[in-house]
């Protein structure tokens, strides 16, 4: 479980901001929404594969500049 104290004299707001960036970083909310559903493994494994192919594409097209 994610965790912020508050510093002393910090506004909320920003303790809010440092958290928001934490549970970002660590993907906390990209992984409660991936198992929001289940997926079998054939359409995961489609997944990964086109996020693979997009991600190899983005790198053939930049490789010259």
């Amino acid at each position: 479980m994610t965790e912020i104290r508050l510093k002393k004299g910090e506004p909320v707001e920003r303790a809010l901001r440092r958290l928001k960036k934490r549970v970002d970083r660590e993907g906390t909310l990209k992984t409660i929404r991936a198992n929001r559903h289940y997926e079998k493994p054939s359409a995961k494994r489609r997944r990964k594969e086109k996020v693979a192919r997009f991600s190899a594409m983005l790198a053939a097209r930049y490789a010259d500049a």
